[in-house]
């Protein structure tokens, strides 16, 4: 089976629709599939429930598709760096699922497990537990969360083979793994494809089984959301 499409565009051609609910990978802007987002944007598809952990920035990432409206729904844990986000969401132009982020990393990682939910303590007694179920296990009380299972799932990984394991690099690791795995079909952009056999299993940090689409992005602009730098002393 060949996983490896030629271009962004072909990888998402007939599997994103309008009204889908879609995962992205991505931790701020580090770690987002670019070409593969850029690719969603022009298809022009809306409606769309994105699970993501923010969503980018102003006019770059995830906030491209807010700019053009093609988002309903966020579930997010962190929404403060966009002012469009913030804009539409107080206007009521934009339903906001707000997740505790390590209860999203794992409503993630149960989906792609088939575990369809589980009990935390995170969020118990606050607006988050509100209308769900709640149970006490050692006299503690827990809140229970469903899993998340999109329907399409948008990746970034540093490397792949050509029977679609993956490599990540450093923190662009972050969500991308758990994102990849919980999709009912995952495409993952890579900055490089190399031969099935090539990769030590070792090093493998997500096996070929949950990539069905592979898009190679060699040149990824791999923004920084905030560059600051430090002054050097008078006379140094």
């Amino acid at each position: 089976m060949n996983k490896i499409y030629p271009s962004a565009a072909a990888a998402l051609a007939g599997i994103v629709k309008d009204g889908q609910t879609m995962a992205v990978g991505g931790f701020g802007l580090c770690g987002i599939p670019e070409a593969l987002i850029e690719a969603l944007h022009d298809s022009g598809v809306k409606g769309l429930t994105v699970i993501s952990n923010n969503a980018g920035v102003d006019g770059w990432g995830l906030g491209r598709l807010l700019l053009t409206r093609q988002i309903r729904k966020m579930v997010s844990s962190y929404v403060g760096e966009n002012k469009e986000f913030e804009r539409q969401y107080l206007a009521g132009e934009l339903e906001l699922e707000f997740t505790p982020q390590g209860t999203l990393a794992e409503k993630l990682r149960a989906g792609g497990a088939g575990i369809p939910a589980f009990f935390t303590r995170t969020g118990v007694g606050t607006v988050i537990a509100e209308g769900k179920e709640t149970r006490e296990f050692d006299g503690k009380t827990y809140v229970m969360e469903h899993s998340l299972v999109p329907d399409v799932s948008l990746g970034k990984a540093w490397k792949a083979d050509r029977s679609g394991n993956l490599v990540f690099r450093r923190t662009a690791r972050n969500f991308n793994p758990a994102v990849i795995m919980a999709g009912r079909i995952s495409v993952v952009e890579v900055e490089e494809i190399v031969e099935t056999g090539s990769l030590d299993p070792d090093a493998v940090h997500l096996p070929g089984i949950y990539v069905h689409r592979l898009v190679l992005n060699a040149t990824p602009e791999k923004r920084i959301e905030k560059r600051t730098t430090k002054q050097n002393p008078k006379g140094a």
